[in-house]
């Protein structure tokens, strides 16, 4: 298939051969590695994957890097995450929609299936509604945003049907506080330089999921006691209820999650003002 393959990594040998084996069907894949201190390496040589390291400074700039700075065999490139694998539902669906694709179309965004618990929670991850940049034209896309990042391009955006299958929790729960701890610091600087993002009602029902949902946040980052909306959203509204004990247990996280990111940023704004913390 006309496609090649970029894989990010930072320590990931519990991830990265599974990854690595669900695009065996890719004669061109690369891993972009952060400077691993594990065997994600030897892994990814022992299964012939190209592998390049780069400093890690914030994902949208390892993401650009990786479109901009690196040759591919072909004009299609896959970027994945580490912990993510593509199903055969999903190879088949891009094998046949690239052949065809029109010359316009420079990204396909795709849906993501988040396990926990060794089940699908569907419903506590906002399955319908959270699509990602993933399968992109090289020179057509660039990257915004440092954290929970933003595929821009000049071209027009497709959506894939099929999902990849996602594992956050495959290092384990400590593993994934930790790494969002790191992330709610990020946001919360981000969050702290940018102030309050600017919305409009006609985003709500723009064609472009992504627009909508950006909107959304817009809005809820505004409103007092973000972190308890937020779980009841998901739990309730969304129907993370129906996903049993590990979709109650995805909501909580994920709402402590959203309150590191208000207390810290909090914390930077009193440290601006000469405050206290």
């Amino acid at each position: 298939m006309s496609v090649s393959v970029v894989i990010l990594t930072y320590n990931e040998e519990v991830n990265i051969g599974r990854c690595l084996d669900s695009v065996s069907w890719c004669d061109d894949v690369v891993v972009l590695d952060s400077f691993s201190t594990d065997s994600t390496e030897d892994i990814a040589k022992s299964k012939d994957a190209r592998f390049y390291q780069r400093k890690f400074d914030d994902y949208a700039s390892q993401r650009n890097h990786g479109l901009q700075e690196i040759e591919y065999k072909y004009p299609w490139v896959l970027m994945l995450d580490a912990d993510e694998v593509v199903p055969e539902s999903l190879y088949k669906e891009i094998a046949g929609v690239l052949p065809e694709v029109d010359d316009d179309v420079a990204l396909f965004r795709v849906r993501r299936k988040d396990y926990f618990f060794g089940g699908w929670i569907k419903h506590s991850t906002s399955y319908s509604s959270l699509w990602f940049g993933r399968l992109l034209r090289i020179g057509r896309v660039w990257v915004e945003r440092a954290i929970n990042e933003e595929y821009h391009t000049d071209g027009r955006v497709e959506l894939l049907s099929e999902a990849l299958h996602h594992y956050p929790f495959n290092k384990g729960v400590g593993a994934w506080l930790e790494k969002h701890n790191r992330y709610s610091t990020m946001e919360a600087e981000l969050k702290f330089r940018e102030g309050n993002q600017d919305w409009a009602f006609r985003d709500f029902i723009h064609s472009d999921p992504a627009v909508r949902r950006k909107s959304l946040k817009a809005v809820v980052y505004s409103m007092p006691g973000r972190p308890v909306f937020m779980f009841l959203g998901r739990y309730l509204i969304t129907g993370g209820i129906l996903d049993g004990r590990s979709g109650f247990t995805y909501c909580v996280l994920k709402s402590f999650y959203e309150y590191l990111i208000d207390c810290k940023l909090k914390e930077l704004r009193r440290r601006e003002k000469g405050l206290p913390v």
